[in-house]
């Protein structure tokens, strides 16, 4: 008797009315936008414009989409043009079958479209997006989860998957070995270890993504040998475990060619956005210095319309008493009419003309 195992969803997509929402696309959906997301935070500390991240997404998804999906109907062709197969099933993306190498080939031609559209380095770009995409894939796995597929051997381990039977598609139930939750976590440890690497090293050039690319193969590697679903062999091996092999040599060989043909970081990312973020910098602490010189200037002339207006009235201020310390009592009868005149209201003097 199991005493704990992770619980698979007794269903992969509810109905809202006649509108179906699936849980596997509901994850490669959330995947994208984070992968965007953080994508276009470390653009901007590239010293890239906000913004430009998401517009070259919107060729590199669609291809990303269409190459995945070509993948693994390419590598997997029996279910649809083998025997008995069903063609139009190859549609059916929503049914599962992404291939994550198919994914990053045709996406990266897509945002060579976009990058070259703009006029940013691809390298550059790509140095950007890497870590989004360790997270993306993080998050698209459990769509993996919902439909119950990509599992690894049979395990009693406490953590292992709940999968229910199925005898319309072969799938016998069981305890098996989570491997989407260990693809998960391995993204999320990529994904950490370019954000290092790449603040230590200041890593460009690309060589942030091949970091990505190596990372992600080395674990996919061993992952991929964990599982038991249908897959073709060469000399023993699962297909997926070559290709990772394969694509984490090149990797490495494109992260040692490139540090030594062009070392460090590049210093424009973008043409014209650095001098649009400093003038709108400038632009800001202008307008901020011009409200605050603009305060002290009105109290200032507020204190100087007093100061002036208490001066001008001392010399009436000036007392009898004063008069006559200074001058005697002749100045005294001399200043009562002084300031008799000078205290009477203005146009209540005698109107003779002189």
């Amino acid at each position: 008797m199991d005493l704990a195992f992770i619980p698979s969803p007794s269903v992969g997509v509810v109905h809202l009315g006649p509108i179906p929402l699936r849980g596997y696309a509901f994850c490669i959906i959330i995947g994208v936008f984070v992968g965007v997301w953080l994508g276009n935070k470390r653009w901007i500390q590239r010293g890239g414009r906000s913004g430009t991240v998401a517009d070259i997404a919107v060729w590199a998804v669609p291809f990303g989409l269409v190459g995945g999906r070509l993948y693994h109907v390419i590598t997997t062709y029996e279910p649809y043009f083998g025997k008995n197969g069903h063609p139009l099933d190859a549609f059916k993306v929503w049914e599962g079958g992404l291939g994550i190498w198919g994914a990053v080939a045709l996406g990266a031609v897509g945002a060579w479209i976009g990058c070259r559209r703009r006029g940013i380095p691809m390298p550059a770009y790509a140095d950007a997006l890497a870590p989004g995409l360790a997270l993306g894939q993080a998050i698209g796995r459990w769509g993996n989860w919902f439909n119950q597929e990509l599992y690894g051997k049979p395990t009693d381990v406490p953590w292992a998957l709940k999968i229910s039977s199925d005898p319309a598609i072969g799938r016998i139930g069981g305890t098996y070995h989570p491997t989407f939750l260990y693809e998960c976590l391995w993204c999320i440890g990529v994904a950490a270890l370019v954000i290092w690497a790449d603040k230590r090293f200041r890593l460009g050039h690309g060589r942030a993504f091949a970091l990505y690319v190596a990372a992600y193969c080395a674990g996919r590697a061993w992952i991929e040998y964990m599982r038991v679903d249908e897959a073709h062999h060469i000399l023993g091996l699962r297909l997926n475990v070559w290709t990772a092999l394969i694509v984490f040599v090149l990797a490495v060989v494109y992260l040692v060619v490139s540090a030594k043909r062009a070392p460090g970081r590049e210093e424009v990312v973008e043409p014209g956005a650095l001098e649009e973020r400093a003038a709108a910098e400038a632009a800001a602490a202008e307008n901020a210095g011009s409200d605050s010189d603009a305060a002290p200037e009105a109290d200032g002339a507020d204190s100087g319309d007093g100061a002036e207006a208490a001066a001008g009235k001392a010399p009436a201020a000036k007392s009898a008493a004063e008069a006559e310390a200074e001058d005697g009592p002749e100045a005294v009868d001399a200043a009562a009419p002084s300031a008799d005149a000078d205290a009477k209201p203005a146009g209540s003097g005698s109107t003779k003309k002189s």
